[in-house]
């Protein structure tokens, strides 16, 4: 497992963590075993970094996370980034005294003395257009209770004015091969901030390992069954916002550039060359695809050590993306 730095943050993580949100019931069924199993895997693989928030599951997936940290004795051997803005107060209803009463539960549910990144959880754009929110953060910070903190957005316009603020130390976007936008809106600019980036949905919420079909189902409770055309929340958050049975086509084409460069083989899936693809982008700090089970987070977490892609898959990928991708992204972007 690779490193890198986290922006201008004295934090190293590994380049490929693992989000949490599917410990929350979001994804399907995923008992508390399959939960700790999955994170034991992950960190035994050499991720240091986990991503979630109070909502993913009402807490129940922050709950895990504390337990599983007291359990490894992990305190302060990884980083934890959680997020705040969703489970109460959205989307009119914030107050300082929210964020405070936010942060201090998800203190006591991740068992931790501060939390190590604290995000906005892609919160209304007014708020971050007034600035007021970034303050109330930056005083929980000389608090003592979050060491920093930054936001999760939905739009690179979103992005662009979270990067006014100085105390804003990371910014957690949907990148992958069918959202190829922020190469060119956002990453010169956090770059030049030491803004670090988190990379979330990096395969599209499962478009990108190549195994669906048109016919293929998830549960009821799965959010790629209930939210599959924005029904819930943000399309975007959902098969990166393409109608599912073109994401299936597209993801095929994407499957068929992999293969022709001869990047697929019994070492290396498209799943895996999917999140190589984001990691040949120095802009990005980590990725952090999700695992409902041990192999897939020892699956994810090879991606880290794939050599970098042939500039001519690069090059292909990105003519694609403007040729049969763009104009079909729905939802903010």
């Amino acid at each position: 497992m690779h490193t890198r730095p986290f922006g201008s943050t004295s934090i190293q993580t590994s380049d490929i963590g693992l989000g949490c949100w599917q410990f929350g019931g979001d994804w399907g069924e995923c008992s508390d075993d399959d939960a700790l199993n999955t994170l034991a895997a992950a960190v035994d693989a050499g991720v240091t970094f986990l991503d979630t928030a109070d909502v993913y599951g009402r807490g129940r997936s922050e709950t895990l996370i504390g337990r599983f940290i007291k359990e490894r004795k992990l305190k302060g051997k990884i980083t934890v980034a959680t997020k705040l803005g969703r489970l109460t107060g959205y989307p009119s209803a914030y107050t300082p005294e929210l964020f405070r009463k936010c942060t201090e539960a998800s203190l006591q549910r991740l068992r931790v003395d501060a939390i190590d990144l604290m995000q906005l959880h892609c919160v209304p754009r007014h708020y971050i257009k007034t600035g007021e929110v970034f303050g109330w953060l930056e005083t929980l910070k000389k608090e003592g209770k979050i060491k920093h903190y930054g936001a999760s957005v939905e739009s690179m316009e979103e992005a662009q004015g979270c990067l006014n603020y100085p105390g804003c130390a990371a910014l957690q976007i949907i990148f992958n091969i069918f959202r190829q936008k922020p190469i060119h809106s956002l990453f010169d600019k956090a770059k030049a901030k030491g803004v670090a980036i988190i990379a979330r949905l990096p395969l599209a919420s499962g478009l990108l390992t190549g195994k669906f079909t048109k016919e293929t189902k998830f549960e009821p409770q799965d959010h790629r069954t209930y939210n599959r055309d924005g029904q819930a929340f943000n399309v975007g958050e959902t098969f990166a916002g393409l109608p599912f049975e073109l994401g299936v086509e597209l993801a095929q084409d994407v499957k068929g550039i992999f293969e022709r460069a001869n990047l697929i083989s019994e070492t290396a899936t498209m799943a895996q060359q999917s999140m190589r693809w984001i990691l040949d982008h120095d802009a990005v700090s980590v990725v952090i695809p999700g695992a409902k089970n041990p192999q897939q987070a020892k699956d994810n977490a090879a991606a880290s050590d794939l050599p970098a892609l042939p500039k001519a898959v690069h090059d292909e990928l990105r003519r694609f993306y403007d040729a049969m991708v763009r104009a079909n992204i729905r939802g903010p972007y």
